[in-house]
C-alpha cells in the first residue's frame, strides 16, 4: 500500500487570528481560503510540501453535532484540550524564540525529554496544543 498523511484538522474561531499564526508566524502557505455562510476554512501548510496541509476549520460544523456537543468543543477548545498538532523542525531553539516574542501562550519551553526528543509546546490563537520538536 502507499498512503500518505495528506491533511489534518484543527479547528479555530477566529480565521484572521488563525492565518496571523500558522502563515505569519509558522511561515505555512496559504492554500485555500473558503468561505460559507459567514464561516472560513483555510488550507495551509509547509513551503515544499505541497502534498501535507492543515485545515483550520470552524469548530462544530457538523450537521451530526448536537447542541451540547458543540457546548462541550467550544469549551473544551477555550480549556485548549480539544485539537493539537505536532510539527518539527531542524532549529527548535530560533522558532520558539519566534514564537515567544509574539507572545504566543507557551505551555512549555524546550525541554530535552526523557524518551529522547527535545521538544516545546504552545497554544495556537484557538487554543489548540502546537508541539513543536527538534528534528535532525
Amino acid at each position: 500500500m502507499d498512503i500518505s498523511i495528506h491533511a489534518s484538522f484543527l479547528p479555530h474561531d477566529d480565521a484572521d487570528a488563525a492565518l496571523a499564526f500558522y502563515r505569519d508566524l509558522l511561515g505555512f502557505e496559504l492554500r485555500q481560503d473558503v468561505g460559507y455562510a459567514g464561516m472560513r476554512w483555510l488550507t495551509v501548510g509547509p513551503p515544499g510540501q505541497p502534498d501535507t496541509s492543515v485545515v483550520l476549520h470552524p469548530p462544530a460544523v457538523d450537521p451530526g453535532i448536537t447542541d451540547d456537543e458543540r457546548r462541550t468543543i467550544t469549551e473544551m477548545m477555550a480549556k485548549g484540550t480539544y485539537g493539537g498538532i505536532l510539527l518539527a523542525t531542524p532549529d527548535l531553539d530560533a522558532v520558539f524564540d519566534r514564537l515567544q516574542a509574539a507572545e504566543v501562550e507557551v505551555v512549555q519551553e524546550p525541554t530535552d525529554q526523557p524518551y529522547g526528543v527535545r521538544d516545546c509546546a504552545v497554544r495556537d490563537a484557538a487554543g489548540n496544543l502546537v508541539r513543536i520538536q527538534q528534528r535532525g
